[in-house]
């Protein structure tokens, strides 16, 4: 227990990047399930946010993935204007080979134990078929199918919000919303990633694109054999010369100490979560004068349409809150300049300010 004690139990209970309200460890032994929830903050309402079903090295690995992915969906669902705080599940396990029903519905009903605290929703690993699943047992699940009274895929939205972020990102520094003509680059055209690819080429910007999984590019050059290309990694992504905007939209991580010194983008808008590897990155990047679209805020597509699912699906109303991404990117990037700092320490500043008014007013 002393790497777990002197690592995830500091960061919960004495780091800045703590302050969990709750997290709850899950077994199941029957069906082979552990899982872990974390509820980060609720102050603006019950927390919301995915199931993450990923074969973790170390269940330590997979608590400190879900401490650092709730805190992200407080600021996320306070910056989307939701009335949600942040939470976020993990389940330890491949999800090709470990993933069943009894373990889903397991999962449900530790979910539903909370009593409505904790709101769940798809993310890696799972999709819509289990949302359903996990639904039979718990109340507070979305994402679900339309055939059982839920809103389907929330990448659709995820994906619009994404270019939404690159439009105000090109608003900002070029002059003009518009991407036609940018070269994009695009890591990881899975879930998410497939939907960027069409919303740029119909605005007219030529994509490049790279994927781990050879069948997810191959379904994107097929299906476009003019106007998008390969590259093999995202090693040699990020240095095509000529990049304008690079979309990181797979795991987290995606800005380190090695990637950020040979990115030759001049904005960085993806919808990958946690894409800053640690702090300091965000300063790394404006001092090579690399614009930044927070994740959290670019990335709210999808809550915006979960959340949504909860009070009566409907599609054009969620799109519509969806659009307003490019408006909230735009008053970052000004509260950026105006206080001297990275857009964002300066989304966390708005979004810091959003929860405690509404803690403060629930005293």
């Amino acid at each position: 227990m002393t790497d777990v004690d002197n690592g995830v139990l500091h960061t919960l209970f004495h780091s800045d990047q703590g302050g969990h309200e709750q997290v709850v460890l899950c077994q199941d032994r029957a069906s082979g399930l552990k899982a872990v929830i974390a509820i980060h903050n609720t102050a603006l309402g019950p927390a919301l946010g995915g199931t993450r079903f990923y074969p973790y090295a170390s269940e330590a690995e997979a608590v400190a993935d879900a401490l650092n992915l709730a805190r992200g969906m407080s600021y996320k669902n306070a910056m989307a204007g939701l009335d949600h705080g942040g939470g976020k599940a993990v389940i330890i396990g491949d999800p090709e080979r470990d993933k069943t029903e009894e373990l889903l519905l397991a999962y449900g009903r530790f979910v539903a134990s909370l009593g409505g605290r904790y709101v769940t929703a798809c993310d890696v690993g799972t999709y819509v078929a289990d949302m359903d699943v996990v639904a039979r047992e718990c109340q507070w699940t979305t994402g679900r199918s339309p055939s059982s009274g839920g809103a389907g895929d929330s990448s659709v939205l995820t994906a619009f919000g994404v270019f939404q972020g690159m439009r105000a990102s090109a608003q900002h520094l070029w002059g003009e919303a518009s991407l036609s003509g940018r070269k994009v680059g695009i890591a990881g055209v899975g879930k998410v990633g497939h939907h960027l690819v069409e919303h740029l080429l119909d605005e007219g910007a030529e994509v490049v694109i790279t994927d781990v999984r050879e069948e997810s590019v191959r379904r994107i050059l097929d299906k476009h054999p003019t106007g998008v290309s390969a590259v093999p990694d995202t090693e040699a992504l990020i240095r095509v010369e000529g990049l304008d905007i690079y979309a990181p939209c797979a795991l987290g991580g995606a800005l380190d100490d090695d990637t950020v010194p040979v990115l030759t983008a001049k904005v960085v808008c993806g919808a990958a979560n946690n894409q800053l590897a640690h702090p300091g990155v965000e300063k790394d990047l404006a001092d090579r004068g690399i614009l930044y679209a927070p994740d959290y805020v670019v990335n709210a597509g999808g809550v915006i349409q979960v959340a949504d699912e909860l009070h009566g699906f409907d599609f054009e109303r969620c799109r519509a809150k969806a659009a307003k991404i490019f408006d909230t990117t735009l008053a970052i990037f000004a509260r950026a300049k105006e206080d001297g700092i990275p857009p964002a320490a300066a989304a966390d500043r708005i979004a810091e300010q959003r929860m405690h008014e509404a803690a403060a007013g629930n005293r």
